[in-house]
């Protein structure tokens, strides 16, 4: 036998509640429903939807800067990758709070944002105002697109980037052959690949010499490590490896590298403490491995390719800095030249 209906509720088993919403020109009264799987869930909704019904719907152009910035997150979270609103979410803490970030959209004018750059650059990086200013931008675009803003920004510091050279990369495998590390290093100088690219490889993605790149660990808002698809087409990829590299993780089973991106980064600086080379980052293999192409001659389209790189900025400014170490070395060699003329 049938067990008896509840009031309010449906055939389907869930309950419906009703609250009075308004009066039409021919005196029909309208109601608003709510459905859900308890009596008391719809009450709580017809409730809250009551409490808010009259209260006027907020003008978007009305938001102070820091609600737009916030808003703008939340219609962007889908698109963009977790490292990308983490740094985000950090800005408007850091620097669209305040003062500044409680101006409202109506009252904002190009001096207004003249003068917080200004005030921020006497603070931190350019690289820090120029990340901050894109998202107040990017934010305007989207909330008062009619905002014509026009001003001037830090001039940018020239990248202090060393590229590793193959006695670096020769003393570093030495120093940590055998270890977990020397897989992710072989990774990077000669994939290129990151690091997030590196611990998210399993062994499903190894086919014979080629190793097949479709996801990266990242760390989402929680500051837990997630494992996803790239943000960028051009991520993915196939790269294939010497034999030397491959005879070092074929035998592996699961992850190639059991870390995350922040480990690795620990590993490898304490581990360049203890090695007789300059300091370097552990992206900075990527840079080493285009570097090493770039001058044996392969085209920078497959470069670009093998890297996963979605433009050749990087590469440029690799090479520059290439150059510029060649141009120290070749300077010696004429002076030291020009003193065999010194006269005695």
């Amino acid at each position: 036998m049938a067990k008896p209906k509840k009031k309010n509720q449906l055939p389907s088993g869930q309950f419906r509640v009703q609250v009075y919403d308004y009066t039409d020109d021919d005196g029909k009264k309208h109601y608003k429903s709510f459905t859900a799987a308890s009596k008391k869930l719809a009450q709580l909704a017809a409730a809250e939807w009551k409490a808010n019904k009259d209260k006027p719907a907020p003008v978007v152009n009305d938001l102070s800067i820091n609600e737009a910035t916030k808003r703008y997150l939340e219609v962007k979270k889908g698109v963009l990758s977790p490292s990308t609103l983490r740094g985000y979410e950090g800005i408007i803490k850091n620097y669209l709070s305040g003062k500044f970030g409680a101006i409202r959209l109506p009252e904002l004018d190009n001096t207004a944002i003249q003068i917080w750059v200004s005030d921020l650059a006497a603070k931190v990086s350019p690289k820090t105002v120029r990340n901050a200013y894109g998202l107040l931008s990017v934010t305007l675009e989207m909330f008062v697109p009619d905002l014509r803003v026009k001003v001037t920004l830090p001039a940018k510091k020239k990248a202090e980037l060393y590229c590793p050279s193959d006695d670096d990369v020769r003393k570093l495998l030495n120093h940590i052959k055998g270890t977990e590390l020397e897989i992710a290093v072989l990774l990077a100088a000669f994939g290129p690949l990151r690091r997030g690219e590196i611990c998210a490889l399993t062994d499903n993605d190894v086919h014979g010499n080629t190793i097949d790149v479709s996801r990266s660990m990242v760390k989402g808002a929680d500051h837990e490590w997630y494992v996803k698809q790239p943000k960028t087409y051009g991520s993915y990829r196939s790269v294939e490896f010497p034999d030397f590299v491959i005879d070092k993780i074929k035998n592996i089973k699961g992850p190639l590298v059991k870390s995350n991106p922040d480990y690795i980064t620990h590993r490898f600086g304490r581990v360049l403490k203890t090695i007789d080379i300059p300091h370097f980052r552990f992206h900075d293999l990527r840079h080493y491995s285009a570097s090493i192409m770039h001058a044996i001659g392969v085209p920078d389209q497959y470069i670009l390719q093998r890297g996963g790189w979605a433009s050749d900025n990087v590469m440029k400014t690799v090479y520059r800095n290439v150059i510029d170490l060649e141009s120290v070395k070749q300077n010696r060699k004429i002076n030291e030249h020009f003193k065999q003329l010194k006269s005695v």
